[in-house]
């Protein structure tokens, strides 16, 4: 069995779902579980309608509703427009559709609006885009199962964030998988949506798909799993900031775990833990050019040394903590750290020298309760409009010279923080975020477009 998830823009209209279903078509001998995402810009549609809802905003309410239901029975009729399966898509798109627009306006009328209720709405997307899928799948003659991931993406109880449970997961997916292939060429499931063990619906987050497809190969011990996007794979930093790209033929799991963490935006970050556990190669390519090579991420073993990415966090705060008296005290760090973990904020870098800890975090983390307590037994500065800056590749922190090469064509520039991964994998630095975008163009030539031959120590 191999796992192949498409994303938004490669179901985003009839064109992308043909050629989707084309590829998946070429693919009928490795039995495919097919995971997809909601048709592009949906979900931003259904968050939409889920803020109008709870303002008791009537009208706009109602014209997103109808906004989202036009598009679905429209590609619905178009994608089936000879087949004698297009009334029964129709109306089960539209059966979809009314159960939305009764949990909208019922929120609309109260002005209320649950964690389960708004998984529940912004889940929506994936289940119309499946369903129409696979009946234009079977109208295509792939004889196509439509699976409710439901029954056994398994979660704790966090609704619009939730944390699967890998172990009751992989109890429970080959036994259904299974059984839903009886008879059938592939089956199709949503990504991003889970439940609780009590049968309440959970989602994993933005991009949470990627996550979805990688566990469901993990569970079913799967061949391969195949992310397909709209790029030809991983690129050697993110072509909206920095010219001269370069696509990545190979990258270690370890390397695309850091590069998805540190900012770049093919893989959503937790993707690679199922694929590790099971050692499952994961490929991402391109469903617009269905013959190109992608990105092949594999064992670390079968990857060189040498730097692979230049990655970034655009918008980032730093928390600088002194205290004079208490930074070398027994369990001083340790009330630091409980105190970020008490509030929910997560840290990307940490440095600390005899009186200062500096730690960053997303700008749009809420620290100020943080910052009241940290402020109770130490100084705290934060500073605002930052940018976090990741030279990313195998063994570089091991590779002489790797630091005269990093550091070199930001002579000009101040940087705030250097961090150095324990895993040898990513030097990490904080910059001003507004020359960002210089300093990575600056960086990215230098490790790319002047190699050098730099020797592992």
């Amino acid at each position: 069995m191999i796992v192949m998830k498409f994303g938004g823009t490669s179901v985003a209209n009839f064109e992308a779902i043909t050629r989707t279903i084309f590829i998946i078509g070429s693919k009928l001998d490795k039995k495919p579980i097919v995971v997809v995402s909601a048709l592009s810009k949906i979900t931003d549609l259904l968050y939409a309608i889920s803020d109008a809802a709870t303002a008791k905003d009537a009208a706009s309410t109602t014209e997103y509703l109808a906004q989202l239901r036009k598009r679905h029975v429209d590609l619905t009729e178009e994608l089936l427009a000879q087949s004698v399966l297009k009334e029964e898509a129709v109306a089960k798109v539209n059966e979809l559709c009314d159960g939305l627009d009764k949990i909208a306006m019922a929120v609309c009328s109260l002005g209320e609006l649950s964690d389960k209720n708004k998984a529940i709405i912004i889940s929506t997307g994936e289940y119309l885009s499946s369903t129409i899928i696979a009946y234009a799948m079977n109208a295509k003659g792939i004889r196509t199962k439509w699976v409710d991931s439901r029954t056994m993406m398994i979660t704790n109880k966090s609704y619009l964030k939730a944390e699967p449970d890998m172990d009751a997961i992989a109890e429970r997916a080959p036994k259904l998988i299974s059984e839903a292939y009886e008879g059938m060429d592939a089956i199709i499931m949503q990504g991003f949506v889970g439940v609780t063990e009590e049968g309440k619906p959970t989602v994993l987050g933005r991009g949470g798909s990627d996550y979805s497809a990688s566990l469901i190969g993990m569970a079913v011990d799967a061949e391969r799993i195949e992310i397909w996007t709209d790029v030809d794979g991983v690129l050697t930093a993110d072509p909206r900031k920095v010219k001269n790209t370069k696509y990545l033929e190979k990258i270690s799991y370890e390397e695309a775990a850091e590069m998805a963490h540190f900012g770049a935006k093919v893989l959503h970050p937790l993707t690679i833990e199922p694929a590790v556990k099971k050692m499952i190669p994961l490929y991402v390519l391109n469903s617009m050019n269905p013959s190109g090579k992608g990105t092949a991420i594999l064992r670390n073993e079968l990857i060189e040394d040498g730097v692979k990415s230049v990655s970034f966090k655009e918008n980032i705060k730093v928390i600088n903590i002194f205290s004079m008296k208490m930074i070398n005290t027994s369990g001083f760090l340790r009330r630091v750290f409980e105190i970020f973990s008490e509030n929910r904020v997560s840290v990307d870098l940490i440095s600390t020298s005899e009186a200062n800890i500096s730690v960053t975090v997303d700008a749009g983390e809420k620290i100020d309760k943080l910052v009241e307590q940290l402020s109770e037994f130490c100084d705290v500065i934060v500073d605002d409009d930052k940018a976090q800056v990741s030279v990313i590749g195998k063994n570089i922190v091991r590779l002489n010279g790797m630091l005269k090469k990093t550091f070199m064509p930001l002579k000009r520039t101040n940087v705030y923080m250097i961090s150095q991964g324990a895993s040898f994998v990513n030097i990490s630095f904080v910059v001003d975020r507004e020359e960002l975008t210089e300093v990575v163009q600056d960086l990215h030539d230098h490790l790319f477009d002047n190699p050098e031959e730099l020797e592992t120590f």
